[in-house]
């Protein structure tokens, strides 16, 4: 009887024995089959693509499309019509426009929860991005940066304040986002890496300043401010996003105003050349002679003068970056002018023009003179004159 025990006894540890070893070997088995330890033996993991050695590059000749147009498809694909018959290869396009509110449905929780969502013109970014990638069209995103009125109202504690408290307002009654709070950098961030994901080549800061109009004397930045000048936040601000864009291989650039080319600080706006020269790629001076006082470089008409206007603007510029020891410094592409001032009569007389083929050719023909031979045209309303771009005038 014992030794009958003894041999069940024997044969229960046997199986007990199996049973842990097969345990461990499951377990073991396991762990090999993990995440954690495929990734430390990489075995299915790979260095994270860096797109920045895939970036395109071409000498862009452009014009902006708002995003309204970009949804009204019989206009589009009109200009996509006028860009295959022209020189035009790129297309500046809203992403984020002047009032805050977005283009197409980026999947951002910030957007959706302060209403930028609500008007979107392009239903479906994929087919808009094979349109223009189809066409050999050179896509620009241009992101509205720091005026967004939905966002700085719904979130005040991102807004540029008034003294007493309340968001400041411009003498438009737009609201600021507050460049000093770098909270507020994540927002236009999130939006351009949304888009770089989606095919768009380079992205386009505008309105990356400090507000000019309105009661500024009564705005109160808040904390953050000390020790950091204007020109710092924005140039800080801009190294940041490219810092951010830069593996996903797109370029970054920025829109200034015309005269921050000669203007030797700020010009209260956070607008230094040289340090926005050390911060992006291209730096886009918004050169439209329209723009300028009378008299100003002692042009006495310069909205009738757009070659005097626009050379004097760029040769500056050229010669302020050139004079720079830093060893990456960006490219100047500006923004020149197709459309007519008819605002301007009244303090032109007889001496105002509209605007046709020569006006803007003389502008083309600033841009080469200095060594420049990317640029973009601005029309408010998409129209643009077909003639001046024609490619046997080029």
């Amino acid at each position: 009887m014992k030794d009958y025990q003894k041999i069940i006894l024997v044969i229960i540890l046997i199986l007990i024995c199996i049973l842990i070893g097969k345990g461990r070997s499951n377990s073991e088995k396991n762990e090999k089959m993990s995440y954690t330890y495929t990734k430390k033996k990489d075995y299915f993991f790979q260095p994270q693509t860096n797109w920045a050695s895939y970036k395109d590059k071409i000498k862009v000749k452009g014009i902006y499309i708002t995003g309204n147009t970009a949804g009204f498809k019989e206009k589009f694909n009109k200009l996509i019509k006028f860009i295959n018959e022209t020189e035009v290869n790129a297309v500046v396009i809203d992403v984020k426009d002047d009032t805050g509110e977005l283009t197409f449905d980026l999947d951002i929780k910030l957007a959706q929860e302060v209403g930028a969502c609500e008007n979107i013109k392009v239903k479906d970014l994929n087919e808009f991005m094979d349109i223009l990638r189809k066409n050999n069209i050179y896509p620009i995103a241009r992101i509205v940066t720091f005026k967004d009125r939905l966002m700085a109202l719904k979130r005040p504690d991102l807004s540029i304040k008034s003294k007493n408290g309340k968001v400041w307002l411009d003498n438009k009654g737009d609201a600021w986002l507050n460049p000093y709070n770098k909270e507020s950098w994540e927002y236009p961030v999130e939006i351009a890496e949304k888009v770089a994901l989606m095919g768009f080549k380079e992205v386009q800061f505008d309105y990356v300043r400090f507000p000019s109009d309105g009661n500024v004397k009564n705005i109160d930045y808040g904390k953050g401010t000390e020790g950091r000048n204007m020109a710092q936040v924005i140039g800080e601000f801009l190294q940041y996003a490219r810092q951010r864009l830069e593996p996903l291989g797109v370029y970054v650039s920025a829109d200034i105003f015309g005269l921050v080319t000669t203007s030797s600080g700020d010009m209260g706006l956070g607008q230094s050349l040289e340090i926005l020269a050390n911060s992006v790629d291209i730096l886009c001076p918004m050169v439209y002679p329209s723009h300028y006082y009378l008299g100003t470089y002692g042009i006495k008409y310069p909205n009738s003068q757009p070659y005097a206007i626009v050379n004097r603007s760029l040769e500056t510029a050229q010669n302020r970056i050139k004079n720079m020891k830093s060893e990456r410094k960006s490219i100047i592409r500006p923004w020149l002018q197709d459309f007519s001032a008819p605002w301007l009569k009244k303090e032109y007389g007889t001496n105002y023009r509209t605007y046709g083929p020569d006006e803007i050719n003389k502008q083309k023909k600033a841009c080469y003179d200095n060594n420049i031979e990317e640029w973009i045209f601005w029309n408010a309303s998409n129209n643009y004159t077909k003639s001046a771009y024609l490619r046997e005038n080029n």
